[in-house]
């Protein structure tokens, strides 16, 4: 089987590339994350076409998550069991569902923002919810896997000038402690291999031409437990589908698994 995880940066602006993407990967299962629409605007109608279910989780112009399967989608799960709200409001950022023999889940990390801001502490109760809610997934005996954009690089060598970075969200030690506390859970990460270059990052701005000059990070991350982490015969990030016209500012994760 073939899973991904992919931020499409808005499902609508990028349907014609990720309906390309799809039919020419072989992905089975893609974890979608900044859907940026509606349930009511989702593209469920033409993913069906090639063959495709789809579950989502999405309220409107910001964040929003989905599942995209074409081997079964069964106990959807819309929200983060336990997750804190921001300003008053629960906002979509988890969707799981059984895919076949698999029980995954699409996360969308909140961003931080600033570390002073309180969306950073927002950030850090949100993990922190993560990390308790897939306890139960995690143990089972099935495969599972936790994919998504967790905008946090794990280590410096994730993003292309830590110094640049110094104080700044997504690197912080809090941060990066939180993410590997799910390790804690019995998940462990599963690492992309890069395609060009020496690192394998998932993630470049669209100002200051970063991506040619790949001025990238590694924020879009696939944590899984052993029966699915034994699985795992290759993975990687597709570097090919940033580029172009109309390319989302991340790359596909790509994990083959052989069940």
């Amino acid at each position: 089987m073939r899973i991904a995880t992919y931020n499409v940066n808005s499902i609508t602006a990028r349907l014609p590339r990720l309906l390309a993407w799809l039919e020419n990967s072989g992905t089975d299962v893609l974890c979608v994350q900044e859907t940026k629409c509606s349930a009511e605007q989702f593209p469920a109608a033409e993913l069906r076409e090639l063959g495709y279910e789809s579950a989502v989780h999405a309220t409107g112009r910001w964040n929003g998550v989905a599942l995209i399967s074409r081997v079964g989608l069964d106990d959807v799960v819309k929200g983060l069991p336990g997750g804190p709200e921001y300003d008053g409001v629960e906002e979509p950022r988890a969707i799981s569902a059984t895919c076949g023999p698999l029980r995954l889940w699409s996360v969308y990390v909140p961003n931080g923002r600033e570390v002073a801001h309180e969306h950073y502490a927002y950030k850090l109760r949100w993990l922190e919810a993560l990390r308790t809610a897939v306890g139960t997934d995690a143990a089972a005996e099935r495969p599972f896997a936790v994919l998504g954009d967790f905008n946090v690089a794990p280590t410096d060598r994730d993003v292309w000038d830590p110094a640049l970075f110094d104080g700044a969200t997504h690197v912080t030690p809090a941060e990066r402690e939180a993410v590997a506390a799910l390790a804690g859970q019995g998940l462990s990460e599963v690492v992309p291999r890069p395609l060009k270059y020496d690192r394998a990052y998932t993630f470049w701005d669209y100002r200051e031409l970063r991506f040619p000059k790949n001025r990238g990070m590694r924020i879009d991350l696939v944590w899984g437990n052993a029966p699915f982490t034994s699985a795992v015969k290759d993975s990687y990030v597709d570097r090919e589908e940033r580029k172009g016209k109309g390319a989302s500012d991340h790359a596909p994760v790509v994990v083959d698994v052989e069940l």
